[in-house]
């Protein structure tokens, strides 16, 4: 009776013994095949952010100065001089539109960069603004207050003439002032209240599309 009792117990050892291997086996399959499905979707990913970025090599920033006489505001006003106009008109328009065919672009930002002179005024952006970057007030009736609102002035003035480009008026613009705060490097700008043309500045950056899930 013993030895019965002994073989079924070892029989049951290894009952349990093989069941216990196969749910390790079955779940390493499981745990393999997760895992393979992460690195697919990261290649994925990673394939499409590679494609994103080659398109908008040839979509560079546009950095339009005053140093190159070719950016003149008059001083404290977001005016846009005839120069300026036939400018944007006959050879920044023409790039964009380039680089909107090309690449994959989601938005492009305007960014106003003043130099440090400190401005004495009292702004109105606060009221008008809004009213001036959908169009219903001219931007030439916004008053400065500081550097800021005056990279902002300059940043709505030009999108408002890329907006009015054959063209151009599905692409999206958006428009925002970096002020006093950076030169044309990157780097943090010094304080400094002297004029300098060569902080006075439009960039203009394509922005290209999130990736999603």
């Amino acid at each position: 009776m013993s030895r019965r009792i002994d073989r079924y117990s070892h029989e049951e050892d290894l009952n349990i013994f093989q069941a216990f291997t196969d749910l390790m086996s079955n779940a390493f399959m499981i745990i393999s095949f997760l895992l393979f499905i992460s690195i697919s979707q990261a290649l994925l990913v990673n394939q499409k952010l590679e494609s994103a970025n080659q398109k908008l090599q040839s979509a560079s920033p546009i950095i339009i100065d005053e140093k190159s006489g070719k950016f003149k505001f008059p001083s404290g006003s977001a005016e846009l001089t005839p120069d300026l106009q036939k400018y944007i008109k006959t050879t920044i328009e023409p790039e964009i539109q380039k680089a909107t065919e090309k690449g994959n672009i989601d938005f492009i930002q305007v960014i106003g960069h003043t130099d440090s002179q400190g401005i004495g005024n009292a702004g109105n952006l606060d009221n008008t603004l809004i009213s001036a970057a959908t169009g219903k007030e001219k931007v030439t009736a916004l008053k400065a207050g500081s550097n800021a609102d005056l990279g902002l002035m300059r940043a709505v003035a030009v999108v408002q003439l890329l907006q009015q480009t054959k063209g151009l008026e599905k692409v999206r613009f958006r428009a925002y002032s970096a002020a006093q705060l950076y030169l044309p490097s990157g780097q943090l700008a010094p304080i400094s209240a002297t004029s300098d043309d060569t902080r006075r500045r439009i960039e203009i950056r394509f922005i290209p599309h999130g990736q999603t899930k």
